[in-house]
């Protein structure tokens, strides 16, 4: 461990990230540490069982599971050697205030050398500690400033530990053989430091947490509950109470900052135990409480009366304390306590109140927060009641009469509202058009979106055009409306009930089925009309298609809802469980048809939320 001569490789600037994951590790692996090529000779010095990521994943285990300074050190000298055969292996870390290496772990060493301490510069590991780069050293003999710890070692490999751009530290191996380690190894090895670097910064930040924890378990208890508490009133209530069993008071405040009146109101007193009511606003840089806010620091004052800042409030006060709540950056508040004895408050005090304060102002903004987000619900409720009834007017009273066929819908609204739509209307002498759309998003702008497309459909269906025509026609007048990210996809489709046949036009949804036969010959086929949805594309065509039916046949029209419903395992409903649900049971009425459906999706999702609006429309033909 002495002044090196051979030469060194600077490392690449080290992860600062903290917990890298396992994937982390192996993409870094792979970066810098790839494989030899297949005819390339792999120096017998490195033992890899399986492969290189499996290494680097047994690295992560052994880095991510545990928080104990001597198990991580340990797991890792094992695995360290799996892969590159030493005689010592240590870890040594840096002493802030004296600046010198010690030996925290150590494989192979003498319990003498264990208690050595190192000077930043002296030695191997001292060198590279200075220099923040790895060194390897073939022959320790051949160098002038070796530290001979071990008679017998004769190659060194010390890596720097670095995180944030800050040395902690030195992993060292050595071996009885010269020129045992290889640049290969030393990459290796640089890698494990890296991560082995941020573990051991993470595990001794842990054990300065957990011995502090130990003398504030009543102050966590306390933190604990008030995060729990959601409601402002109560919370402020609660903060008094157990405020009381860790710092005594006779008058207690709390104010919180007002945007809107640039000063901090007064939302809760007590005074002798009782809760008081009473105007005390604080302007910020004025008395006590607004000059701690101002300075985003606590005042401590032992006799007020001596205090220029002091603004009295309560009769009889001769000792203030007061704390401003902090929260990301800004003052939210301040609490004051008063006593009528002088002297009364200490530095304790202010520690204890000042530990708290952290954690009082994040259940405040917690609260405040939950204030916001029930009274958003609130109004978000209006919204979607006013967008349920908007949705349900836009739907037909009752089933028209129809010539040599009948008609039957239902739908049934999501738990957040979707944009389904249907309609029917009179087209014409025994002709009926049949509408059923799916408008997208969710909520008033979808109910707001389908208000729009059903006023443009029921506009221009005076015209009679054809179902091909009319979705050209509406896809015409949403493009003349576009609105960003808005679109709707329909089915359109006329019945004529002369000739008992339906022709069908598509917009992007979903094929209707037709059912047709008895017994074991009764089918259910998709009708194959395809198109692009409406408000997408301009000058878009639909084509049309025409189908004969007889009396019996069954035509079914469904939005995605049906065949997208999940149940508690998340699988869907599907098209295929719809076409053998129409073909294994036959309904004598287009209600009847309806029912069957819903029922078995119902069945089907078992109680599982419903996301999506589902909606069923049978045409019966007679």
């Amino acid at each position: 461990m002495g002044r090196f001569s051979s030469s060194t490789t600077p490392n690449r600037p080290l992860p600062e990230e903290s917990d890298a994951s396992k994937s982390e590790v192996v993409a870094d692996f792979e970066g810098d540490y790839r494989p030899a090529a297949i005819d390339t000779p792999v120096s017998p010095n490195i033992r890899i069982e399986a492969s290189h990521t499996d290494f680097l994943h047994r690295l992560a285990d052994a880095l991510n599971t545990t928080l104990d300074l001597q198990t991580l050190m340990h797991r890792v000298a094992d695995l360290v050697r799996a892969v590159v055969d030493y005689r010592i292996f240590a870890v040594l870390l840096l002493n802030d205030r004296t600046q010198e290496l010690w030996m925290r772990f150590q494989v192979g060493h003498t319990p003498e050398i264990e208690r050595m301490r190192i000077r930043i510069g002296q030695g191997v590991v001292g060198e590279a500690a200075e220099r923040r780069a790895s060194i390897r050293i073939d022959d320790v003999t051949e160098i002038s400033n070796y530290i001979n710890a071990n008679p017998e070692v004769r190659s060194e490999l010390a890596v720097p530990l670095i995180v944030k751009n800050k040395v902690i530290g030195v992993l060292d191996i050595e071996s009885e053989l010269p020129s045992n380690f290889t640049d290969d190894q030393r990459r290796l090895l640089e890698l494990v430091a890296s991560r082995m670097a941020i573990a051991i910064e993470n595990a001794r930040l842990y054990t300065r947490v957990s011995r502090q924890a130990q003398t504030l378990t009543v102050l966590n208890e306390i933190s604990r509950e008030l995060t729990s508490i959601l409601d402002l009133d109560d919370l402020l209530e609660r903060i008094g109470t157990l405020l009381k069993r860790v710092v005594d008071f006779q008058m207690f405040t709390i104010l919180l900052w007002s945007q809107s009146q640039q000063q901090f109101v007064h939302r809760f007193s007590t005074r002798y135990g009782e809760v008081v009511s009473r105007e005390r606003n604080a302007p910020l840089g004025v008395g006590i409480i607004g000059n701690a806010a101002k300075d985003r620091a606590p005042i401590l004052a032992s006799d007020v009366r001596k205090d220029p800042r002091y603004i009295e409030a309560n009769e009889g006060v001769r000792s203030e304390l007061a704390v401003p709540l902090i929260y990301k950056g800004n003052v939210i508040g301040v609490i004051d306590l008063e006593h009528t004895r002088l002297n009364y408050y200490n530095e304790d005090h202010q520690r204890t109140l000042t530990t708290l304060a952290g954690q009082i102002a994040i259940a405040i903004t917690n609260a405040r927060l939950y204030e916001r987000i029930r009274e958003d619900e609130q109004r978000m409720e209006r919204d979607l009641e006013m967008a349920r009834q908007v949705q349900l007017r836009l739907l037909p009273a009752a089933a028209p009469a129809m010539l040599n066929a009948e008609i039957a819908a239902e739908f049934l609204a999501a738990r957040s509202i979707g944009g389904d739509v249907y309609d029917f209307i009179p087209y014409g002498e025994n002709r009926l058009a049949i509408a059923i759309g799916d408008v997208s998003g969710k909520a008033a702008p979808a109910a707001l979106y389908a208000a729009l497309v059903s006023g443009i459909l029921r506009s221009l269906a005076a015209q009679h055009l054809s179902p091909g025509a009319m979705l050209a026609a509406m896809n015409d007048q949403l493009q003349e409306r576009r609105l960003d990210a808005q679109y709707v996809t329909m089915l359109f489709a006329i019945w004529n009930g002369e000739n008992r046949t339906l022709q069908i036009a598509n917009a992007g949804s979903v094929q209707p089925l037709f059912v047709t036969g008895t017994g074991e010959n009764r089918s259910a086929n998709a009708i194959q009309a395809e198109g692009f949805p409406l408000g997408l594309f301009p000058n878009a065509d639909y084509e049309e298609f025409t189908v004969s039916t007889q009396p019996g046949d069954v035509i079914v029209f469904y939005s995605d809802g049906i065949v997208d419903a999940e149940n508690r395992l998340h699988a869907m409903f599907g098209t295929d469980r719809l076409c053998a649900l129409l073909q294994e049971t036959n309904p004598t009425t287009a209600k009847e048809t309806v029912d069957t459906v819903l029922r078995a999706v119902d069945s089907f999702q078992a109680g599982a939320d419903h996301f999506d609006d589902e909606t069923v429309v049978v045409l019966q033909v007679l």
